[in-house]
């Protein structure tokens, strides 16, 4: 098997305002590359994961744009195609909102008409990471996320990744536990499991997602609980100043599925996820400062030292 990840989904840029002012008030942009597939793909790139991007982006500067950052991040963007017609999604955030915190211009975007991945791009394939953003943008999008966990050729991984804003949870819930319960790994937040599903403990969710070998349950800023068979682990998260949280969950992921791809426990993979997330926290774009994998390994080493001497 190949030891490349292969994510599939939504790239956008993200606009930030800059010395935490208003969206309405700033007068600057923090300008990043964003999506919940992207974010994953730079971290695994920043962590010495080989790592793809296959989607599509508008032949425009933003596209042109995201291309370039992808690019000096280490992942391979050979697959991320340039429509035409289509533009490229932008978002805009608002850390002093007091409703909506997120505004998406993502309507007939190039990635929402993204509908199958070409052969040559699973070339030394041997994960492939999705989340439940993509099959919301739009019917073919949907068949296409339901395509790649149907094949049992290669492991997936699936971050449920709840967005209100892109469908309701009675249109979403069925939809999304199907998807999750074909994957070989599946993280979702317990505060999403509860708005989609109405679930409210880790348990809970653990029943209405039997399927997956691997069930990784993060509770924000508090735990993190991954369930493997009958074994179950759990992680406290790390606590740090939080700058900006969008992408933080992303950023557990990577971190998780990172030590996984290098064989580690879950219990080292949570702590990996905690790590990568809290990096991310610390700065205005969705994958933040970022951290090595060599930071990650000190970190390992210094929380099993501290744990030997108790």
């Amino acid at each position: 098997m190949g030891t490349t990840v292969l994510t599939v989904g939504e790239a956008l840029i993200s606009l930030t305002p800059i010395g935490g002012s208003s969206l309405q008030d700033a007068e600057q942009l923090y300008v990043s590359a964003a999506g919940a597939e992207l974010n994953v793909a730079v971290h695994l790139a920043r962590l010495g994961v080989p790592t793809r991007l296959a989607s599509s982006v508008g032949d425009d500067p933003m596209g042109r744009r995201l291309r370039s950052s992808l690019g000096r991040a280490g992942v391979d963007t050979t697959f991320l195609e340039a429509d035409p017609v289509r533009h490229t999604a932008v978002y805009l955030k608002d850390p002093q909102a007091t409703t909506a915190a997120v505004y998406y211009y993502r309507a007939g975007s190039a990635a929402s008409a993204y509908r199958e991945v070409p052969a040559a791009a699973w070339a030394d394939v041997g994960h492939v990471h999705l989340s439940g953003i993509t099959p919301a943008l739009s019917a073919e999008c949907l068949k296409l996320v339901d395509s790649l966990l149907s094949q049992r050729e290669v492991p997936t991984s699936f971050d449920v990744n709840y967005r209100a804003a892109l469908w309701p949870p009675k249109q979403a819930a069925p939809v999304l536990r199907e998807l999750a319960n074909r994957a070989s790994i599946v993280f979702v937040g317990l505060d999403e499991a509860a708005a989609v599903w109405g679930t409210t403990t880790h348990d809970d969710v653990r029943r209405l997602l039997p399927e997956p070998a691997e069930l990784v349950i993060k509770d924000g800023a508090r735990n993190a609980v991954a369930f493997l068979g009958r074994d179950v682990y759990q992680e406290a998260a790390r606590k740090v100043e939080v700058v900006e949280p969008v992408g933080a969950g992303d950023g557990f992921a990577a971190g998780y599925l990172a030590a996984r791809l290098r064989g580690r426990g879950p219990q080292v993979a949570l702590r990996w996820g905690h790590a990568v997330a809290a990096s991310v926290v610390q700065g205005l774009g969705d994958h933040g400062p970022g951290i090595s994998s060599d930071e990650l390994e000190l970190i390992d080493d210094d929380d099993r030292l501290h744990n030997a001497s108790r």
